[in-house]
């Protein structure tokens, strides 16, 4: 099996490539937008052709590769049900299967950092997006996030497989790189609790900034237009990359 993670430093993003062999079909999760040449120049030199991409949720932080990944190379794009992107031509149910070839993933509803947020299970691993982090949990105080919904997921999904499951979250903020089932349910400091309310105390307790992103991420994610004078004051408020720029404003041109 082909697996590369890399990394997007601005967003503390990990993606993740998989394939079953040299020259056979592969599939990306969690893409970062302003990466996508990367994406594309590490598929050549494994001599992989994309034909699926997987987002987990939503994301706030960080503008989604998707659109730019399947304009590309018209593979598919793929969430979940509950995901109001319109950008997706392929939405999965709990428990579907998405196979490539010599490979199969298990969707998982795993809601609670956000409404629409899915884990993928994969044999020895499961990609848990922003649901379970390395010692961490993913926040659940926007994007309709619930901090019951999460301690469900978590503690009626997630933790319920294999202790050597390994975990491949969709970001990390410490320089960690995976984790299992095991480590986290004696490590992970936000699953040392007794109760769904001593969870949600712990999370609606965090006053967390929102990510610098989210005014820009969450409408391009969604698929959803924004006014041009929105859009040059979101851009001039962010102080962002001339290549971002133009990136952010073809995909908003496309909306239109």
């Amino acid at each position: 099996m082909i697996f590369r993670q890399t990394f997007d430093s601005t967003s503390s993003t990990y993606t993740y490539i998989i394939a079953s062999r040299s020259g056979g079909e592969a599939l990306i999760i969690d893409p970062v937008l302003e990466k996508t040449d990367q994406y594309l120049r590490l598929l050549d030199q494994l001599d992989l052709r994309l034909v699926k991409v997987i987002d987990t949720h939503i994301h706030a932080d960080h503008i989604s590769g998707i659109s730019e990944l399947k304009d590309r190379t018209k593979c598919i794009t793929i969430m979940g049900e509950h995901a109001p992107a319109d950008v997706v031509s392929m939405k999965v149910k709990d428990n579907e299967k998405i196979k490539i070839e010599g490979i199969e993933l298990i969707s998982i509803y795993t809601p609670g950092h956000t409404d629409d947020s899915y884990s993928f299970i994969m044999n020895d691993r499961v990609f848990t997006g922003d649901t379970l982090l390395i010692k961490g949990t993913g926040r659940t105080d926007f994007q309709n996030g619930n901090p019951y919904d999460q301690y469900n997921s978590l503690f009626d999904r997630l933790l319920k497989l294999d202790d050597k499951t390994l975990i491949y979250p969709a970001h990390d903020y410490k320089g960690e790189m995976v984790s299992t089932i095991g480590e986290e349910k004696k490590y992970n400091p936000r699953l040392q609790v007794s109760s769904p309310q001593e969870y949600a105390k712990i999370m609606n307790n965090l006053n967390l900034a929102n990510p610098k992103m989210m005014d820009i991420a969450v409408p391009l994610n969604k698929g959803e237009s924004i006014s041009e004078e929105n859009q040059k004051k979101l851009i001039k408020e962010l102080n962002i990359s001339e290549d971002l720029e133009k990136k952010i404003k073809d995909r908003w041109n496309k909306k239109i």
